[in-house]
C-alpha cells in the first residue's frame, strides 16, 4: 500500500514540476439500425460525398434529448494509411460542447474506391445517438457534418467503410475504434441558481489542468493548487521570495478558479539530506521556514483581497501522504506545523493551515489521533485527506462500496473511513473544522497498460460510474470540499486520467490534446447538480446495497439526492462490469399523502420529470447514479442524517 501511493506521490511531484498540470460502442456502432433521413441533396454518382445522418430513437437513452448531425462539406485531405479517422476538431479544448451548441463532426477517409462510411455515435453504455452514411469517393477527402445535442453526455463515434472495413486508430491513450466528445447538460429551470454568500463555498477541485480555462470551466472547478512550496518560491538561495514583488500566476487574476496553497516542498539548500525533500524531514533552520511562512502568508492575504474578494479564507495545505514518506518523528511533525501555523497566521488574518493529507481516510483518522497528545490540534485550522479506501488501488474493480456490505468489514469500506474521520474530528479537534478531501482518482485495474486494444467500452462505463459514485460518498459522509485526481492520461500509473491523451501513448503531464472518457463527463453533470450545496448526509434506512446521499442548496433551496446501488456479484473484470442490473427504492420526497412532480437527472445530468405519490416516487437504480431534484427540505432533513461534526456553511 506505501509503495503505491508512495509512486503516485512521486509522480504528483514530477507532474508539478512539469507544468500544466470504447470498445464495445466502437466494435457495434456498424450496426446501427435506425433509418436514415436523408441531410444532403449532393450526387454522389457526380463524384460529391453525400452524407445520410439519422437520430436514432432509442426510448431508454434518448427520451431526454436529441442529436443531430447533417449539412455536410467537403475538402481535400493528406494521404494517409488510415482508411478512416474522426474528430470533432475546434479550438476548445477537451472537446466539450454547450447543450445546443454547433460542433463539427469530421471523418477523413482514404478509400481505395468509391465507398460508403457507416458511422455511429453512443454513449458510454453503448445507446445510439446518431447514426448515418456517407458516400465517398476514392482518395484523401474529409467530410465534415454540422452537428447539434440537447442530450448530454460522453460520446464514443465510430466508422467504417462497407467495402474496403478500416476502423478510426488509436490516438495516444485513445483506443483503437473510436473517437470521443462530449456535451454538457443544460440545467437551467431544473437545478435552481444559487447565490454565494462566499466564493469558497464551492465545493469541487481538481489536479490536472491547472491553467486549463475551458476544461476546468466545462467540468465546473473552483479550485486547483497554488504552488508556493518553498522549494518552489526560493529554490536557490535563502531571503530570495519577496512577496511585494513576487508574480502570481496570470490564471488566478481572473479571480473564477480559487488557490489552494501547497506547501510541501523543502529546497536543497534547505534540506538535512542536501536535495529536494518534500517535506519528508524538517528543513535544516525552522526558524527561518517560519518566516518563509510569514512571508508567504503576507502574499496570500494580498492576493485574497486583490483578486478573490468574495473568499473568506486563503487555505494552505502542508504535508503530502505522510503515512507514505515522513521519515521524522511525530514530535517533529507537531513542529513543522506549529512553524507553519504561526508564520502564516502573523500575517494572513484569513488563514487556514490544513493537513495531514495522508493516504486514506482512516490513515488520517488515526493519524490525528495519534497527534492530539502531541499538541498537533492548536496548529491545524481545518483537516485534508486523500480519499484512496483500498488496499488494492482504486479501480472499477475495488469500489467504495465493496466492503460495505459486509459487516466484519464495513469500517474498512470508503463509507466508514469517513465517518472513522469526521468523528475523530470532532471528538478531538477544533468545532466546525472544515474537511476537503485533496485527492481521489480512479485508475483502470491493476496490471493494465495502454494500448490500441484498452480499455474497452464497459471499462470505459465502469470508471466514470465509479468516478461519480466514490466522490458523492466523500461529499455525502461529510468533506466540505472533494478533489477530482486527474486530468489527462499521465505515464506510470494506468487510467487515472479523465481524459484521453491523443498525442502520447502512454500519457503526459500538461497534455493539451485531449478528449473525455465517461469519468469527465460524470464530474461535469456532477459539479453543476450539487455544486452550491449543503450535506444533509446518508438517507436513512435504505436496503442493503442502496446508496443515497441528501444535499440541499444553499439559502434554504431545492434538495438534490443522489442515489444508485452496487452488488458485487454483477460487478467483474471477469464476467463485465452490468450497466443493466437494478433495483427498486421508494424515495420521500414530500409529506405523507401528498403528490406531484420531481425532476430525475441521470449520471449525465439529462433530465425526466417523474411522479410521485404518499410523498414518495418510485425508482429504478442502478450501478450509475442518478439525482432527485425535489422541495421538501424538512422532509429530506428528517429522513438523513448529518455527518459527525459537519457544519453547514
Amino acid at each position: 500500500m506505501k509503495l503505491f501511493y508512495l509512486l503516485l506521490s512521486s509522480s504528483l511531484f514530477l507532474a508539478a514540476c512539469g507544468g500544466g498540470g470504447s470498445g464495445s460502442p466502437a466494435t457495434d456502432a456498424a450496426n446501427a439500425s435506425a433509418s436514415p433521413q436523408s441531410a444532403a441533396g449532393t450526387n454522389a454518382a457526380a463524384g460529391t460525398n453525400a452524407a445520410n445522418a439519422t437520430t436514432s430513437a432509442n426510448a431508454k437513452a434518448l427520451t431526454h434529448g436529441t442529436m443531430q448531425c447533417g449539412s455536410p462539406t467537403t475538402s481535400s485531405a493528406t494521404s494517409s494509411t488510415n482508411l478512416v479517422s474522426a474528430d470533432t476538431p475546434t479550438a476548445q479544448s477537451g472537446r466539450i460542447f454547450a447543450s445546443g451548441a454547433t460542433f463539427p463532426l469530421a471523418f477523413t477517409t482514404n478509400a481505395p474506391a468509391a465507398d460508403t462510411l457507416t458511422w455511429s455515435v453512443t454513449d458510454q453504455v453503448g445507446n445510439v445517438a446518431a447514426s448515418g452514411h456517407l458516400h465517398v469517393t476514392a482518395g484523401a477527402v474529409t467530410t465534415t457534418l454540422s452537428c447539434t445535442s440537447t442530450l448530454a453526455g460522453y460520446f464514443a463515434v465510430s466508422a467504417k467503410l462497407d467495402t474496403a472495413g478500416g476502423q478510426l486508430p488509436s490516438a495516444g491513450t485513445r483506443p483503437t475504434g473510436l473517437a470521443t466528445f462530449g456535451v454538457l447538460p443544460n440545467l437551467s429551470g431544473i437545478v435552481p441558481t444559487v447565490t454565494y454568500a462566499h466564493q469558497d463555498q464551492h465545493r469541487f477541485g481538481m489536479q490536472g489542468e491547472d491553467g486549463n480555462t475551458s476544461v476546468l470551466s466545462s467540468l465546473g472547478i473552483s479550485t486547483i493548487y497554488d504552488h508556493r512550496e518553498m522549494s518552489t518560491m526560493e529554490p536557490n538561495g535563502p531571503n530570495t521570495f519577496n512577496p511585494s514583488t513576487s508574480k502570481v500566476d496570470p490564471f488566478f487574476t481572473t479571480g473564477n478558479v480559487m488557490r489552494m496553497v501547497r506547501l510541501d516542498g523543502i529546497p536543497a539548500w534547505a534540506s538535512p539530506t542536501n536535495a529536494f525533500e518534500d517535506e519528508a524531514q524538517l528543513p535544516t533552520d525552522l526558524t527561518y521556514y517560519q518566516n518563509y511562512m510569514s512571508r508567504l502568508g503576507t502574499e496570500s492575504n494580498t492576493i485574497r483581497t486583490t483578486y478573490f474578494p468574495n473568499q473568506s479564507a486563503n487555505y494552505y495545505q502542508l504535508t503530502w501522504e505522510p503515512d507514505a514518506q515522513w521519515k521524522g518523528t511525530d514530535s517533529q511533525f507537531v513542529q513543522l506545523y506549529q512553524a507553519v501555523y504561526q508564520g502564516v497566521h502573523s500575517t494572513d488574518p484569513h488563514a487556514v493551515v490544513m493537513g495531514p493529507t495522508d493516504t486514506a481516510p482512516a490513515g488520517t483518522a488515526n493519524h490525528l489521533k495519534t497527534l492530539v497528545s502531541l499538541g498537533f490540534a492548536q496548529y491545524i485550522d481545518g483537516v485534508t485527506t486523500h480519499g484512496y479506501y483500498d488496499v488494492n488501488g482504486t479501480s472499477p474493480s475495488y469500489v467504495p462500496e465493496r466492503l460495505a456490505t459486509d459487516p466484519a468489514n464495513a469500517s474498512n469500506s470508503l463509507i466508514g473511513q469517513m465517518r472513522a474521520l469526521r468523528s475523530e474530528m470532532a471528538a478531538d479537534y477544533k468545532p466546525g473544522m472544515k474537511l476537503f478531501s485533496t485527492e481521489l482518482g480512479i485508475s483502470y485495474d491493476n496490471g493494465t497498460s495502454y494500448g490500441p486494444n484498452y480499455p474497452n467500452g464497459n471499462i470505459l462505463y465502469a470508471q466514470g460510474a465509479v468516478v461519480a459514485r466514490s466522490h458523492l460518498i466523500i461529499l455525502g459522509e461529510g468533506a466540505d470540499q472533494t478533489w477530482i485526481f486527474y486530468g489527462a492520461d499521465f505515464p506510470g500509473l494506468t487510467g487515472y486520467g479523465t481524459f484521453f491523451d491523443l498525442a502520447d501513448a502512454q500519457g503526459q503531464y500538461g497534455a493539451q490534446n485531449i478528449s473525455p472518457k465517461p469519468a469527465a463527463m460524470s464530474v461535469a453533470a456532477m459539479t453543476r447538480i450539487l455544486d452550491g450545496t449543503n450535506t444533509l448526509g446518508p438517507v436513512n434506512g435504505t436496503p442493503s446495497g442502496v446508496y443515497a446521499y441528501a444535499f440541499q442548496q444553499l439559502n434554504n433551496g431545492a434538495v438534490i439526492t443522489a442515489l444508485w446501488t452496487h452488488n458485487n456479484n454483477v460487478w467483474s473484470a471477469s464476467s463485465g462490469y452490468s450497466s443493466t442490473y437494478s433495483v427498486g427504492y421508494s424515495l420521500a420526497v414530500d409529506a405523507p399523502g401528498t403528490s406531484g412532480t420531481v425532476t430525475v437527472l441521470d449520471e449525465m445530468g439529462n433530465p425526466t420529470t417523474m411522479s410521485y405519490s404518499n410523498g414518495r416516487v418510485s425508482l429504478s437504480l442502478t450501478e450509475s447514479p442518478i439525482y432527485v431534484v425535489s422541495k421538501n427540505a424538512s422532509v429530506a432533513s428528517s429522513n438523513s442524517t448529518l455527518p459527525k461534526g459537519y457544519v453547514p456553511s
